[in-house]
């Protein structure tokens, strides 16, 4: 009887087991055959030489070779200050009666000598100019040499009221004036164009300026000479309320900043590489934890 009571026990739990067995094998294989029916996604790796990391990588290398170029330019204009200044040390020499403009430029900054009248009616007024915090305008006018030829002469600085007024001391007579020999000033864009019937110049267009003084008809010859003006500043300021012009100092005035522009490309190229590599690293780390397929 007991014997009877185990082989029925043992068969109904074979069937139980059997009954919930087959519902979830179904199941097990209903999900397996859905989730193979979904795409699979992986995470996107990052190219390190993509675009936008060349153009980044580049960004260093053009601001270095920048730096450098301006390391030449630097060394080109020190050398040419050194050069109009060891012209500047030399003995005056006369200006010759006829000037060959062609070598101006070898003789640029170099101090002359000449001697003539003064042409008061054609004399022209460059700006608006500030000295020393105080407006006013350069006074451009034509000197007439004994022997016939004429030359500008920027005689300096006077006042804006001494400008309006038009009272400027100019001596009668023969002159001799001491100045060094300029060229044409180059205009930039933001500089007005020169109006010489209304007697409006902004700029030292030489060559205009010697035709409005009676050009070469009148034997008046495309040369600028800038008057020296050594003295104090007592002398200077004496000069300015007699309506005295006031002349240029001896010194060489070109504008070097390229030591400026050096620390500035150098520096953005260091700045610019410490920024193009801590990207790299950072993207290599975020490459290497992905998961490879």
């Amino acid at each position: 009887m007991s014997t009877g009571r185990h082989l029925f026990s043992g068969l109904r739990q074979r069937l139980s087991s059997r009954g919930t067995a087959r519902p979830i094998q179904r199941h097990a294989r209903w999900q397996h055959a859905e989730q193979a029916s979904q795409p699979q996604y992986a995470a996107k790796r990052s190219s390190l030489l993509s675009p936008t990391m060349i153009t980044l990588g580049l960004i260093p290398v053009l601001t270095f070779a920048l730096g450098t170029w301006q390391v030449q330019r630097l060394k080109w204009k020190i050398d040419l200050i050194d050069e109009l200044s060891e012209k500047l040390e030399r003995e005056p020499i006369p200006l010759p009666s006829r000037i060959n403009l062609a070598v101006i430029p070898e003789f640029v900054y170099r101090k002359v000598i000449l001697r003539g009248r003064w042409d008061l009616g054609h004399s022209m007024l460059l700006g608006p100019r500030v000295w020393d915090s105080k407006s006013g305008f350069h006074l451009i006018m034509p000197l007439v040499r004994d022997n016939g030829s004429t030359v500008l002469v920027d005689r300096g600085f006077v006042s804006e009221s001494t400008a309006a007024k038009k009272l400027f001391s100019t001596p009668e007579g023969e002159v001799e004036v001491h100045g060094m020999l300029r060229d044409s000033q180059a205009r930039n864009n933001f500089t007005p164009d020169n109006h010489p019937e209304k007697g409006e110049w902004f700029w030292a267009d030489v060559a205009a300026m010697a035709d409005y003084a009676g050009g070469e008809s009148s034997n008046v010859q495309p040369v600028l000479v800038e008057e020296i003006f050594e003295g104090h500043a007592g002398d200077a300021a004496m000069r300015l309320s007699k309506g005295v012009p006031i002349g240029k100092v001896p010194i060489v005035d070109i504008r070097n900043a390229h030591a400026s522009y050096v620390a500035t490309w150098y520096s953005l190229s260091a700045l610019t590489t410490f920024m193009f590599v801590r990207l790299l690293l950072k993207q290599r780390r975020t490459s290497a934890r992905l998961p490879r397929l």
